[in-house]
């Protein structure tokens, strides 16, 4: 066999690329899609031993009386890259061999089978073998035809499959042994003969033989264009499942059963279970290696939080604190109270003394393992009606608790505390809060702008009002009422966290970069300042730092959300400046904030040329969300210049393939051409390297 030296490799690809340059990814920006449990840790060590492999795929055969397949050639073609990919079989190239069409002669198959596989493979490796092409029965026994078969003399000019068993089995060393075979009556290999020494060797578990064909004895395999435009339908879900396809439990491996299984599967019922393959053998583990797909590994569960403390201070005797409607205890003006083990996110606080104006309800947010100081001023007589009050405050027991039927009882305790006392500006806000919460926008807004009415030094209602905005895509008008509170209030963090999210949103990553800064300073601990201060450094190309602050963003917001309840950003039952665009669940956003975090990271490593970090994190970025298109071009990239600067056509199979992904996903997106022309060249490495 002759292969492509890694210059040579480095030259085609070289070209190739300097005729049509690569695009960058479009920015991924945040998108609420859908919730994926985490289970298994990433990147557990996973040994895979040294590996060889044999392909072979005839179509056009050299007799005109053989009929003519379509797409066995091809069929090969996608076994020997996914057979080559990191993200699939994880062969070495130059130990994969190929003969495909004339080259898949009798004698050379023999050569293959007979002499190179058993002088190369030791004990602890791994062997494959793939056969695409017919299969025919002669005087009772079964052959698979070479491209140089003559139909009058099949006894000797096919291969015995019962050779290919013995061979297979006695004279092949290896740890592992696979046997595919998609072929008219592929069923008819049986690795049980009669032959002693092959029942000798099938019971050593260390010579483990898995073989799996495309159908049962004299069933026929059926192939045709539906399947991804041209494949045999046993070959088509062999791919896809080494791929990752057959990995159902999400660990990265996917081992004989599963294939066999997911084949199985897949086969009966696309062609109405008129082909059935089989999985024969001696002693195969059932945990037997086949493919290992790194992106196809579920994240790891979060630790639990680390919970926060509030520290309350009041500026009058008696003062009892309320935390999420339930008490905390009677502050008094020289003795501050500690409140610790709070779960992290934002808490609703109101102080209250007999005969004055209560402090609050407002938010305030629980930083894990931080202590955050809060002060109650207790200032203004009561001047409520009492009735009102009464309202406002059943519709804060039922505003925290969460769920659409609780709001719609708040809010009818909102508008009646309204209706009772019109200036009140709180019941405004909370009424607003909870339409929001609705998804019901247009009375969101109406009652914001009533509360900052009411009373424009009322900075939360802005702060609230701003984050609104910034959902609903108003960023000019986000921009001055978040403007206003950061004057009035320099040290209010959420003023310049949602600042520094509106500025990244509006492309103005300066001062998105400024804003962030503030917002860290003044809570170090708040996960999502340090995301989108990544974000804007990220686009603002200052890739080192937007590294770092991702890597905190990481590290702050690893913890269990589910443990945590309502986490940093996430508001008593609605969300308040995070692009929500319809109902989701506080974990789909976790995870995918998490997601664009590695994808932000693959991004800036990428640029800067370290490309097996910048894999090893999109590959994260894909264990949150493995359907984002943008992710599985970004990591096209990063393997499509990997394979360019080392000449590893392995790494090129592995980009050909996520740029395949990627327009299976979206094939509408701007880098959808980019993607098609990147396939283009990949394959011509690809089946030059073959050559």
């Amino acid at each position: 066999m002759k292969f492509l030296s890694r210059l040579a490799l480095v030259l085609v690809l070289g070209s190739l690329w300097a005729q049509k340059p690569v695009t960058q990814p479009g920015q991924r920006d945040l998108k609420i899609e859908k919730e994926i449990p985490p289970t298994q840790p990433p990147h557990r060590p996973v040994s895979i031993p040294r590996s060889y492999a044999l392909v072979i795929g005839i179509a056009k055969y050299s007799n005109p009386q053989i009929m003519e397949l379509h797409y066995s050639e091809r069929d090969a073609e996608s076994i020997y890259d996914v057979l080559i990919s990191p993200e699939g079989g994880n062969f070495h190239a130059e130990n994969v061999h190929t003969l495909i069409g004339p080259k898949a002669t009798l004698a050379n198959i023999r050569h293959e089978l007979e002499d190179w596989l058993p002088s190369v493979s030791k004990d602890d490796d791994r062997v494959l073998v793939y056969f695409a092409g017919h299969g025919f029965i002669a005087g009772g026994k079964a052959y698979l035809a070479p491209y140089d078969i003559n139909a009058g003399d099949i006894s000797q000019t096919a291969y015995p499959m019962d050779s290919l068993g013995s061979v297979f089995a006695n004279k092949i060393k290896a740890k592992w042994k696979v046997l595919l075979t998609d072929s008219c009556h592929s069923g008819a290999i049986r690795l049980d003969s009669d032959v002693q020494a092959i029942n000798r060797s099938l019971l050593d578990l260390n010579r483990s033989v898995f073989s799996l064909t495309a159908s049962r004895d004299r069933e026929r395999s059926f192939e045709g264009p539906k399947w991804e435009g041209g494949h045999g339908v046993f070959t088509y879900y062999v791919v896809r499942g080494m791929g990752g396809a057959a990995d159902e439990n999400r660990d990265g491996q996917v081992t004989a059963d599963e294939l066999a299984e997911y084949v199985r599967r897949n086969v009966r019922e696309e062609t109405g279970a008129q082909q059935n393959p089989t999985a024969e053998g001696g002693s195969f583990d059932p945990n037997m290696l086949l493919a290992y797909v790194p992106s196809n590994i579920a994240p790891d569960a979060p630790p639990p939080p680390k919970y926060g403390t509030l520290i309350f201070e009041t500026n009058m005797d008696g003062v009892e604190v309320f935390i999420d409607g339930k008490s905390a205890g009677v502050l008094n003006k020289k003795e501050p109270r500690t409140v610790p083990g709070l779960v992290p996110g934002v808490h609703l606080i109101q102080g209250v003394r007999m005969g004055y104006e209560p402090d609050g309800p407002r938010e305030e947010t629980v930083y894990p393992g931080q202590d955050t100081t809060v002060s109650i001023k207790i200032l203004i007589p009561r001047r409520r009606p009492k009735a009102a009050v009464d309202h406002f405050d059943k519709g804060i027991e039922f505003y925290t608790k969460g769920q659409a039927a609780n709001y719609q009882k708040a809010v009818a305790e909102f508008n009646q505390a309204l209706s009772i006392e019109p200036d009140f500006s709180q019941a405004a806000l909370y009424l607003g809060r909870s339409y929001n919460a609705l998804f019901q926008e247009d009375e969101a807004e109406k009652y914001l702008r009533k509360a900052i009415e009411i009373d424009p030094d009322y900075l939360e209602a802005r702060a609230s009002f701003g984050g609104m905005l910034l959902d609903t895509g108003n960023y000019d008008e986000a921009v001055r009422q978040l403007t206003v509170v950061a004057q009035r209030d320099p040290k209010n963090a959420m003023s310049w966290y949602l600042l520094s999210q509106t500025m990244c949103r509006k492309e103005s990553y300066p001062q998105a970069i400024d804003a962030g800064e503030k917002a860290i300073q003044l809570t170090p601990n708040n996960a999502e300042a340090h995301f989108w201060l990544a974000q804007s450094l990220r686009m603002n190309k200052t890739w080192d730092r937007a590294q770092s602050e991702y890597e905190a963003y990481l590290k702050l917001s690893n913890f269990d959300t589910g443990a945590a309840g309502k986490i940093n950003y996430y508001v008593l039952g609605s969300l308040i400046g995070f692009g929500k665009k319809k109902r989701a669940s506080q974990q789909d956003i976790w995870q995918d904030l998490r997601s664009l975090a590695y994808f932000g990271m693959c991004d800036c490593e990428r640029r800067i040329g370290q490309y097996d970090a910048a894999i090893s994190d999109c590959q994260r970025s894909l264990a949150y969300d493995s359907q984002d298109a943008q992710t599985h071009y970004l990591i096209a990239l990063a393997y499509e210049h990997k394979a360019k600067a080392t000449g590893k056509v392995e790494v090129a199979a592995a980009a050909r393939a996520h740029f395949q992904t990627m327009l299976d996903i979206n094939p509408d997106l701007a880098e959808a051409d980019n993607a098609r022309r990147n396939i283009q060249i990949l394959d011509s490495a690809l089946r030059a390297a073959q050559r």
